[in-house]
This record gives structure tokens, sequence and C-alpha cells, in this order.
């Protein structure tokens, strides 16, 4: 058993610039049949803040039962600080145990970059593990092209 082929991986915010405002396309991950998730967060050049709603406020994660319903924060999801002016070419995680009790369907709380000369370039993704059944297939591991060699 190879662990790495029982991920699937979900683009939650697509690689894009942003100069003061939210970043467009942010999704939410649904959790079920897994027992794990790892919310990577990837930067390119950074010349502002990121952070969740605003450019103070450290990126976190969020949960629902439902897709369209009220989202609440996870509790001890949330990164120690902002990602800062200057942070370029980084990546960092946030770990959830979803053995523990969690909602289904999860997100990251409105990801925005702060005002800078030319923005933050910025892509986030999950990725699932530990399945219950272990995925077969490309669009199961949502992907779009699974090569085995």
């Amino acid at each position: 058993m190879l662990e790495i082929r029982e991920t699937k991986i979900v683009q939650l915010v697509a690689p894009q610039l942003k100069d003061n405002g939210d970043f467009a396309g942010n999704i939410y991950v649904d959790t079920l049949g897994y027992n794990h998730v790892e919310f990577q967060f990837i930067t390119g050049t950074v010349d502002a803040a990121i952070g969740s709603t605003d450019e103070a406020t450290p990126l976190k994660i969020e949960e629902c039962d439902t897709t369209n319903g009220t989202y609440t924060a996870v509790i001890g999801a949330a990164m120690a600080a902002v990602i800062g002016a200057g942070d370029d070419n980084k990546m960092s995680v946030i770990d959830i145990n979803l053995a523990k009790s969690h909602k289904r369907y999860m997100e990251i709380t409105a990801p925005h970059a702060g005002d800078g000369t030319t923005g933050c370039n910025f892509a986030a993704q999950a990725v699932l593990s530990r399945p219950n059944v272990a995925p077969a297939t490309a669009a199961q591991r949502g992907l779009s092209e699974w090569i085995k060699a």
C-alpha cells in the first residue's frame, strides 16, 4: 500500500495575484469518508499581509453541516500570525484530525490580501487522507489525470 495514493486533493483557492481584497473562488472541502485533512497555504511573491476577512486576522478554518449554512470556527485551526509582506515562496499548513467531532464541510475563512504595491500571489488546497475507502480513480482523488509509473 502506498499511503500517498490514498489521498484526495481539493483546490480551494486557485493560484492568483490579489491586491487589497478577497481572493476569488474560495471553496469548501467535503471531508466525508476521511479521517484527516491538511490545509496548505502556498505563497509566491507577497508584498502585503494575507489573512482571513482582513489583513490583520490570521488565516483560519471554519466548518458547517451543510454547504450553504452558517460556518463556525474550528477551535485551534488558525495560523499563529498573518502571512506577512515578504513571506515570499513559503508553505504553511493547518492539520485537522477529523476522527474528532467535526462538521462535514470546511473552508478557509475569507482569505484576504492587504494593500500592497503589486499584491500577493497565493493559492490554497486541502489534502484529505486516511480514507475509510481508498480512492481508485483520478476523479476520486480530485485529479484530472493520475499516472502511475
